[in-house]
């Protein structure tokens, strides 16, 4: 008893002590909303309260192949009927539109911290559907090298690693590399996009041996990328791939 006693009030310090140190280090380098970068207020949060509500969760009826939210009546978007897609199904966690500047300086602004809060959320609203689809793993979708350097860090990496802690399901980065680099895929109609990723993958790991994966991504748009990413891991003996993305776009 007097054992159980003392493991508690120890525990009980322990958490006391991290949020003092949270606390010392958000004086010193205070979070920026996700939403407006401002500083996060009131102190604490990981997003201004204020903000919160012009982030627009995607609520059904969705795509039951992408998971883009549907505008019209039907089971899947136009572009699931009418194109094959190497994964099983995803799901993503807001409209584009109400995180678009969000994301952008995420990827582009060095906005990293942004992942803490939007990881979180991922694992929230999307962990009935992760859980469901028991993953042996999470594989971030992989940077080039040379937009790592440049970039400093792989935001999708940044989110997986969130999610897999409060989710505990471990995560893959050395398994997938990108080894072609490819120009920004936003600018480019699908066609393009689908050829400019042709072995732009490679498996560099042949001693993991996964049946179930869930690929992690900031943004999902025409799926090319998750097509040839799932084309690769199918490649290397995975038998079942599901996807889970930051933002996405409407469908129809």
């Amino acid at each position: 008893m007097k054992r159980a006693i003392k493991i508690r009030r120890k525990t009980k310090e322990e958490n006391v002590g991290n949020r003092i140190v949270r606390g010392g280090l958000q004086l010193l380098f205070p979070l920026r909303c996700p939403v407006c970068d401002r500083i996060v207020k009131p102190t604490g949060e990981k997003i201004c309260l204020e903000c919160l509500e012009k982030l627009k969760l995607l609520t059904p009826p969705w795509c039951m192949k992408c998971g883009k939210r549907l505008t019209a009546e039907g089971e899947y978007c136009t572009d699931c009927r009418r194109r094959e897609h190497e994964y099983t199904r995803g799901r993503a966690l807001y409209e584009y539109g109400s995180v678009a500047m969000s994301v952008y300086r995420f990827k582009y602004g060095g906005r990293q911290e942004y992942a803490d809060f939007f990881g979180e959320q991922m694992a929230v609203y999307l962990g009935p559907f992760i859980r469901s689809t028991a993953p042996d793993a999470l594989i971030p979708i992989p940077l080039h090298r040379k937009r790592i350097v440049s970039r400093g860090y792989n935001q999708a990496e940044l989110l997986a690693r969130v999610i897999g802690d409060r989710l505990g399901i471990p995560v893959y980065t050395g398994l997938l590399v990108r080894r072609r680099y490819t120009a920004p895929l936003k600018y480019e109609n699908p066609e393009e996009r689908q050829n400019n990723l042709k072995k732009a993958f490679i498996i560099v790991r042949n001693d993991v041996k996964l049946e179930k994966v869930m690929i992690v991504d900031d943004i999902y748009t025409t799926g090319s990328t998750m097509d040839e990413v799932s084309r690769v891991l199918k490649a290397a003996g995975v038998r079942e791939i599901t996807y889970i993305t930051l933002a996405i776009g409407a469908g129809i």
